[in-house]
C-alpha cells in the first residue's frame, strides 16, 4: 500500500472553489476533489502549528494538557508505527518550526527527510542588518520589525532577498522533491510519504508570476503579513493582503497540479492513497480581525477541507460526506489504511468504515478543540460554542510534558515554580511527567503572548447564522452541550481542574457564567 499526505498550512477552506468559493477558482484542488471523499463538516484538533501536528501524529488531542511543544517520549507516533512495521516514511517540508525547539522530535520519527530552508522566521542566512533602510521602502510600516529579537521578522526579510535572488521559492522545491519521490518510487510498495508545505501560512510571499492577476498586490510596498488581532488596517492594506493571499493560494493550486500529473502519467491512483488537509484556517479581516490565536475560533480558523483520494481498488466513489470528522482522525486512517493495529490511547477514528456507503458506523456526536489556555470549543456540525474559562486571569493552568520547551526557547526556572512530579497519566504508558503551573511572567508562554480578544462563551447556528453573527440564548441547549464537552473532556483525558476552570462540573452543570 502506498499513502501520500499533502498537508498545508493556514489553507482556508473558503478559499477554494470546490468548497463553494466562486470568485476564486482552484482547478487543481477540484480535480483532487473529483477523485475524492471531500469532507464538509471537518474541523481542527488543536491550534496552532505544532500542537496540531502533535494531534496528527498521535491521533490524541494536544491542547487540554499542553501548549506548543515536542512530541513526547511516550506519544504513539504514526511515523514511528509505520516505520517500525516496514513501510518507509519519508517527510518533505518547509514547515520549519519542526526544527526550533518547540518542534523536537517529530521529524525524527521517519524513515528519511528533507528540509527546504527560507520560510518566515527560519533562522537560516545571517541576520546581519545592512540595509534597514532599503526594507523601510520595500515593505509597508505596518510590518517594520528589524529588531534582533529572537520572534522578530528580521529573518523573513533578509531571507527572501536570497529567495528572490536565487529563484528559489520554498513552496516549488517541496513539490520538486515531492515528483521526484514518485519518479524514482512509484513503482515501489508499502510507503509513506508526507508532504508539507508551509504555504499559504503568513507571509503570503508568492512569485511574482503568481501575483500578475492582483493589482492590489503588486501596487505600492509590500504588505504580506498581518499581525494577530482586530482588522486596525486601511481598506486598500486589507486588500493588498488578501490578494496575496490570493495569490499564494494559486501557486499552492499550480504545483499542486503538477504533482497530480505525476500521479496521472505514472498511474498510481490504482493503488495510491492521497490524504490532503491543513493545520487550521486563519480571517482576513472577517469578524473584524486577522490572524488566529487571538480572535475566538471561529469557522475560517476552524471549519478546514479535509480530502482523501481513495486507489480505485477501495469500494468508495467520490462523494461529499456530511459526516463530523477532526484533526486527530488523520492518524487512525492512515493506520487502518495500513492495516496497523491502533494503539488504545488514541482518541480518534479511522475514516475509512465512514467512507463506504455500506457501512453502519455513525460519526462522532460532536468534537472539542481549542488553544490551550483559551477556550474549549464546540461543534456538532449544527452548532458551534464558544466555552471561555470563567475568569482567564484567574484559576489553576498547568502544562503536562516531559519535554519543557515552548515555540523558540526551554523552559526558564521560573517556569519551574511549585512544579510536580506526577506518576502518569492515562495516557503517557508509565512516563511520569512534570506538571507544571503556567506562570504569566515568563517570557515565552504562547498563553501571555496571544492576549485573548472578544473571550466572552456564546453559541452559534450554523445552520441559520452561518457567519456566526447573532448567537444564541438558550439555555436547555447550552446545558446540553456543555453535558457532551464534559464527556469529551473525560474522554480525552482531560485535568480535573479544567473542569473547574471552565465553570464545568462532573456531577451537575454551572451556567449562571454564561
Amino acid at each position: 500500500m502506498k499513502v501520500v499526505f499533502l498537508l498545508f498550512d493556514s489553507l482556508n477552506r473558503h478559499a477554494l472553489s470546490c468548497y463553494g468559493n466562486k470568485q476564486h477558482l482552484t482547478p487543481n484542488f477540484d480535480r483532487l476533489a473529483e477523485r475524492s471523499v471531500q469532507f464538509e463538516r471537518h474541523f481542527v484538533g488543536s491550534l496552532p502549528c505544532m500542537p496540531a501536528r502533535r494531534d496528527i501524529q498521535t491521533g490524541r488531542l494536544n491542547f487540554l494538557h499542553r501548549g506548543w511543544g515536542p512530541l513526547e517520549p511516550f506519544d504513539h507516533s504514526v511515523a514511528d508505527i509505520l516505520r517500525s512495521a516496514g513501510v518507509i516514511t519519508h517527510l518533505i517540508t518547509d514547515h520549519y518550526h519542526y526544527f526550533e525547539d518547540g518542534g523536537a522530535g517529530f521529524h525524527g520519527r521517519y524513515s528519511s527527510w528533507e528540509f527546504i530552508r527560507g520560510q518566515e522566521k527560519d533562522k537560516w542566512q545571517p541576520q546581519f542588518l545592512e540595509n534597514e533602510a532599503l526594507y523601510k521602502n520595500k515593505y509597508e510600516k505596518n510590518q517594520h520589525d528589524f529588531s534582533t529579537d529572537i520572534n522578530s521578522k528580521l529573518p523573513y526579510f533578509i531571507n527572501r532577498e536570497y529567495l528572490e535572488k536565487n529563484q528559489q521559492f520554498p513552496l516549488a522545491q517541496c513539490f520538486d522533491q515531492g515528483i521526484d519521490f514518485l519518479k524514482k518510487n512509484g513503482n515501489k510498495d508499502q510507503w509513506l510519504l508526507h508532504l508539507e508545505l508551509f504555504d499559504p501560512h503568513e507571509p503570503f510571499f508568492a512569485p511574482e508570476r503568481f501575483l500578475k492577476n492582483y493589482p492590489e498586490a503588486l501596487s505600492g510596498k509590500i504588505f504580506d503579513w498581518p499581525s494577530y488581532g482586530r482588522t486596525d488596517i486601511s481598506p486598500s492594506l486589507l486588500n493588498k493582503l488578501r490578494a496575496n493571499y490570493s495569490a499564494l493560494i494559486d501557486a499552492c493550486d499550480h504545483y499542486l497540479g503538477l504533482f497530480l500529473d505525476e500521479m496521472d502519467q505514472q498511474n498510481l491512483w490504482e493503488d495510491t492513497w492521497v490524504i490532503l488537509t491543513t493545520d487550521h484556517g486563519l480571517l482576513l479581516g472577517e469578524k473584524e480581525f486577522l490572524g488566529k490565536n487571538r480572535p475566538p475560533f471561529y469557522n475560517e480558523v476552524a471549519h478546514i477541507p479535509l480530502f482523501i483520494a481513495p486507489p480505485n481498488s477501495f469500494n468508495c466513489s467520490p462523494q461529499k460526506s456530511k459526516v463530523l470528522t477532526q484533526t486527530i482522525d488523520i492518524m487512525p486512517t492512515i493506520l487502518d489504511i495500513f492495516k496497523q493495529n491502533i494503539p488504545k490511547q488514541v482518541t480518534g477514528y479511522s475514516l475509512l468504515p465512514l467512507m463506504q456507503k455500506y457501512s453502519e458506523k455513525k460519526s462522532r456526536y460532536g468534537c472539542i478543540f481549542g488553544q490551550f489556555g483559551s477556550a474549549i470549543n464546540f461543534t456538532d456540525g449544527r452548532y458551534s460554542y464558544f466555552m471561555y474559562p470563567l475568569d482567564p486571569q484567574v484559576g489553576d493552568l498547568y502544562q503536562y510534558t516531559l519535554m519543557p520547551s515552548h515555540m523558540r526557547t526551554f523552559f526558564e526556572v521560573a517556569d519551574f515554580k511549585d512544579a510536580q512530579i506526577i506518576k502518569s497519566l492515562p495516557f503517557s504508558q508509565g512516563f511520569p511527567v512534570w506538571r507544571l503551573p503556567v506562570n504569566p511572567d515568563t517570557k515565552a508562554n504562547m498563553v501571555k503572548r496571544y492576549p485573548l480578544l472578544d473571550a466572552k462563551t456564546v453559541l452559534f447556528d450554523l445552520d441559520e447564522d452561518p457567519d456566526q453573527r447573532k448567537p444564541l440564548n438558550d439555555l436547555d441547549l447550552e446545558i446540553s452541550i456543555r453535558k457532551k464537552i464534559i464527556r469529551l473532556m473525560m474522554e480525552n483525558d482531560a485535568p480535573e481542574e479544567l473542569f473547574s476552570l471552565y465553570g464545568l462540573e462532573l456531577n451537575k452543570i454551572n451556567v449562571s457564567s454564561t
